[in-house]
């Protein structure tokens, strides 16, 4: 991820899949395109370690996000062209 967005939302009221929404959508009004990865803090998907998808979301568990925290971006597919320069070095 080059670009990204921290986002914060304690609220208990809501739910993730509220909190992950309400986030993608500043992300995209932010950067003009939706994010397709998020990271939290393990304990919000229950500290074991499973990924999950929202909306068109991946959201994964990263220990040095805090309680909270939504860290949103773009995860790049590597390039072949890139992959093959790096194997000439």
């Amino acid at each position: 991820m080059k670009v990204g967005l921290l986002w914060h939302d304690d609220d208990p009221r809501h739910d993730l899949a509220e909190k992950v929404g309400r986030a993608a959508r500043r992300y995209r009004q932010k950067f003009g395109t939706p994010p397709n990865v998020c990271y939290v803090h393990p304990s919000v998907l229950g500290g074991n370690g499973h990924t999950q998808k929202v909306g068109g979301v991946h959201v994964a568990p990263l220990p040095s996000v805090l309680p909270h925290h939504f860290w949103l971006g773009r995860e790049e597919k590597r390039r072949r062209g890139m992959a093959a320069r790096s194997k000439k070095s």
